[in-house]
């Protein structure tokens, strides 16, 4: 078991421990914003012209909403997602059209190049898993445009598995994936509340904020590169 203490502050989650190895053996990344960056306004902007909701009020609907978490969850198949999208909405495109508009929000920055060499440099040496809140869609779109997938032993998908961050049970599922206990498993995501349910079950959970920050966090485990 680690004997460090750890605290949320300031978005960021500093170790106490004074260094030493907690027996890191499994890591755990999650994909938006910390792997691949997207922005929603992208397509609410678009959408905004074929529909009789403004930018934002789209933008309501892509963030957060009952939709698109059921959408994330696995619960609408891409069909049935864009044809409620599409009613309440009262939207005036074809299938395909919604779908170019829906999948091209993300772009790949210079931190997620730099996340995503750290995350192939560590895979020489412990258990890697992406886990992510994700559609079918948007999964399907990041792995044909970006070559992330294949930095990680597992990829886990909450559409597939049927269950959301910050549920506790996908973490577990997760965990049960990797064979690794929560002291041994290494978390980084970009929003805290996320780390904070994770941290709850034992995970070493960090707030991502930038890739030093994450090579610190690591090094605080004993973790190195």
């Amino acid at each position: 078991m680690p004997t460090g203490s750890y605290s949320l502050q300031k978005n960021h989650t500093v170790c106490s421990s004074g260094g030493g190895s907690c027996g890191i053996k499994a890591i755990v990344f999650d994909l938006g914003r910390v792997l691949v960056d997207f922005d929603h306004r992208i397509a609410a902007k678009k959408i905004a012209s074929f529909a009789d909701k403004d930018e934002n009020e789209i933008l309501g609907l892509f963030f957060d909403s009952e939709i698109t978490m059921s959408f994330e969850e696995g619960k609408l198949s891409p069909l049935q997602f864009f044809l409620k999208v599409k009613e309440m909405l009262n939207l005036e495109l074809d299938y395909e059209s919604f779908v170019r508009i829906w999948q091209e929000i993300f772009f790949f920055s210079e931190k997620n190049r730099q996340v995503y060499e750290l995350a192939l440099s560590l895979k020489e040496h412990y258990r890697l898993a992406l886990l992510s809140n994700i559609n079918a869609l948007h999964f399907e779109y990041i792995g044909r445009a970006f070559p992330v997938f294949g930095a990680f032993h597992d990829i886990i998908t909450s559409f597939q598995l049927g269950l959301i961050k910050p549920n506790p049970l996908i973490y577990q599922k997760t965990l049960q994936i990797l064979q690794s206990s929560p002291e041994q498993t290494f978390y980084t995501d970009d929003r805290a509340e996320l780390i904070t349910s994770a941290r709850g079950l034992g995970i070493q959970g960090f707030v991502f904020t930038g890739v030093e920050q994450l090579k610190k966090d690591l090094s605080c485990l004993g973790v190195k590169p």
